[in-house]
Parts: C-alpha cells; sequence; structure tokens
C-alpha cells in the first residue's frame, strides 16, 4: 500500500488546481437534486401516499439515502473511466509511472485510493448538506456516508478494468448511457423496486447499486440488522475486490513494454 502513495499523490496534486470546481459541483449537484426530487416531487408523492409514505417515511427521507449511494456510484465512475484513458493515452501519466520504481500494482491502487479520497469528499459533503435539509433524523447515518464509499469503490474498481481495456473514449459514454443510467434509475434509489416488473426486479437484487442504496437507506433510517448490513457490505466487498483483480490483470497487459 505505501508504494501507491507517490501515484495516489499524483493524481492528487494534479486536481489540486481544480478543486473549487469540483467541490462546487459536489454542492450544487445535492443540493438541485434534493430540491428538485426530495421538495418538489416529494411534496407530490406525500400528497399521494398519504400518512404512510413511501415505506414508511417521507418521500425525502426515502431518496435521500439512495441518492448518497447514486451519488457515490456516479463518482467512481467519473474518476475510473476517462481518466483512465486519459492517462493511459492522452497524458501518458501511466506509462510515465511506469519507467519510475511504480509497479503496475502500484499504479492502479494509487489511482483507486485518489478515487477513495475524492469518494469520501463528495459523500460527506451530500451527507451535509442532505442534513441540512432535514432528511435524517438518525445518528446512524454516520454509518451510511463509509457505506457510501465502500459502494462507490465497488464500481469504481470494475469500471476501471473495463476502461484500461478500450481504445475509443466513444465506449466510456456507451457504458454511461446504457448501464450506469439504468442502474441508476432501477436501483431502488427513487422508487422501491417492488413496483418493477418481476424480471427486472431481479436482476435490481443483482446490482451493487442495490446493495449500496438499501444498505444506506436502512442505516439512515436506523433500520438495519446486522445480518443483512453484513450481507451488503460482503456483497459490495466482493465486487470491490473482484474487480480490483480483474484490473490488476488487465492493467498488467495493457501497461505491459
Amino acid at each position: 500500500m505505501r508504494t501507491a502513495l507517490p501515484a495516489m499523490e499524483y493524481w492528487l496534486l494534479r486536481n489540486r488546481r481544480y478543486w473549487r470546481t469540483q467541490l462546487s459541483a459536489m454542492t450544487v449537484g445535492p443540493v438541485l437534486y434534493l430540491a428538485a426530487l426530495g421538495l418538489g416531487v416529494g411534496s407530490l408523492v406525500d400528497d399521494n401516499v398519504g400518512a404512510d409514505g413511501v415505506q414508511g417515511v417521507d418521500y425525502l427521507a426515502f431518496i435521500a439515502p439512495g441518492l448518497l449511494a447514486v451519488t457515490a456510484m456516479q463518482q467512481g465512475f467519473e474518476e475510473s473511466s476517462w481518466p483512465v484513458i486519459g492517462a493511459l493515452r492522452w497524458w501518458g501519466s501511466y506509462p510515465a509511472q511506469q519507467v519510475t520504481s511504480l509497479r503496475t500494482r502500484d499504479v492502479l491502487t494509487g489511482h483507486l485510493l485518489y478515487v477513495t479520497v475524492k469518494l469520501t469528499a463528495a459523500v460527506t459533503v451530500f451527507t451535509a448538506i442532505a442534513a441540512l435539509f432535514g432528511a435524517f433524523d438518525s445518528a446512524w447515518v454516520l454509518a451510511a456516508a463509509p457505506a457510501s464509499v465502500l459502494c462507490g469503490v465497488a464500481h469504481a474498481a470494475p469500471i476501471a478494468a473495463f476502461s484500461i481495456t478500450r481504445r475509443v473514449e466513444m465506449s466510456i459514454a456507451a457504458f454511461y448511457r446504457f448501464v450506469i443510467l439504468p442502474t441508476s434509475l432501477f436501483s431502488g434509489a427513487f422508487f422501491p423496486i417492488s413496483q418493477l416488473p418481476a424480471g427486472l426486479e431481479q436482476v435490481a437484487y443483482v446490482t451493487p447499486l442495490w446493495h449500496g442504496v438499501d444498505l444506506c437507506r436502512d442505516l439512515a433510517l436506523g433500520e438495519a440488522t446486522f445480518a443483512a448490513s453484513l450481507g451488503h457490505v460482503a456483497y459490495l466487498a466482493l465486487w470491490a475486490v473482484g474487480g480490483y483483480l480483474l484490473a490488476l490483470r488487465l492493467y498488467a497487459r495493457r501497461l505491459a513494454p
């Protein structure tokens, strides 16, 4: 792990000039989502479903933990897709790191450590803003933040494995359009997946994002059980570790002299 720190430092230094822009994006996005969906659409939903709410809570409390997981997933995608292609083909930073003492494992691990730092910043900002909106009543939301980071890493690692094999950036755009967006919509973040057709509902249960959404929601609402939480964490960890091992193999193949 220590040998990967120089690679992580590269990404931190490379992006330090953009930190104000990135912080603005991390702030404006949650405000717009929570205001438009949590309060705007939420007022309509709450008026129609009555006192029982959505799964027993008002729509803002229902959607905020789901958006937390979706935010982590999308942040993980953004930092492990185009930047991977850029580091390989446009900026040459991956090949440059390879001629130093860094190993392929260090190059990949350093990048994913940086992604984890960005995820931590993004979910911290989101959690703080959602709390200001009154979306959380339970102190267990403090556990939902690291859970969402795990959700983000569970997506970032396999996406990095996919991205390192791409020769044209258009495939990344297609991946976002046909995988990331549908996954976000059908993950249970915006409505209970029990409302999906039976086939799609079963597919949703398999996606790591559903596990991230369900884990974050259970924690944020103070309804988490040990067994269910352990199952979600294990499944997300499986995606993270499996994606990392796959990425390591594909990085070694692509970065070979």
